[in-house]
């Protein structure tokens, strides 16, 4: 695992973001495509700004799968990560080849074999990831399943991580959180060529630190990253505040 620190949530998007439009170019100039799966939440506000600055990539050329959706929400919602990604990436760059957005309105154990099927015909080139406070990985929340061979799982989310999507301001209450929701899983992500993981925030201090220090665990869902042999983790100062060694 790489560790890239820098002074601000929109120093370490731009770099973000740059670097996986590197890898986004350099797998079309070699495939003729690119696969990518994007992450939603605060953390990615400024890693998908730069990716949409971005001008000399061929969208046209470019598979476009993502992370996770809750069950039963509806797009129109605003914690929608369909709605989030349809209006903060979509709309914003030229259509791409294929977007497999999650669907969770629909049947969920349909919705996992849908997409499944799907995503394990392409291999993909670059994810882009974040973590949580309670540092899941997607919406794996601890203790997270590190065994499932299925590419998308439906989860039950934690206490922890549903105050986390409130207190963002996804939502008024806690309570209007979804308990479920529809995640690609551990093994699926660690199947990317390249894992791009944006940090910044202090909320996210511990999270980074059990993430980079803890030995692997599911209690520790986003630790599996060390395993990765081509992840780099982007932080600022305030997420990075914990490490042993955060300069």
């Amino acid at each position: 695992m790489n560790i890239k620190t820098f002074n601000s949530p929109r120093q370490l998007g731009e770099a973000a973001g740059k670097d996986a439009a590197v890898l986004i170019r350099e797998a079309i100039e070699k495939n003729g495509s690119a696969h990518i799966i994007l992450a939603t939440g605060a953390s990615q506000f400024e890693t998908l700004n730069q990716l949409i600055a971005e001008k000399s990539i061929d969208w046209s050329k470019v598979v476009m799968f993502h992370l996770d959706e809750y069950i039963g929400l509806p797009a129109t919602h605003n914690a929608s990560f369909r709605k989030y990604l349809q209006e903060r990436f979509l709309a914003k760059v030229p259509p791409l080849k294929a977007a497999y957005l999650v669907n969770g309105e629909t049947e969920p154990a349909a919705e996992c074999a849908r997409l499944g099927e799907l995503i394990t015909k392409h291999a993909i080139d670059v994810a882009l990831v974040g973590i949580g406070e309670n540092g899941h990985l997607a919406f794996n929340d601890p203790p997270a399943d590190f065994e499932t061979e299925e590419p998308y799982i439906i989860v039950e989310l934690d206490a922890q991580c549903r105050k986390q999507q409130m207190g963002e301001g996804w939502f008024p209450f806690v309570e209007d959180v979804p308990r479920k929701a529809i995640s690609m899983s551990v093994k699926q992500i660690l199947k990317s060529k390249y894992i791009i993981c944006s940090v910044p925030d202090g909320r996210k201090a511990t999270a980074v630190k059990n993430t980079v220090e803890h030995a692997v665990s599911n209690l520790y869902p986003a630790s599996i990253l060390q395993t990765h042999p081509a992840c780099t983790c982007y932080l600022d100062r305030m997420s990075a505040a914990f490490l042993s060694n955060s300069n």
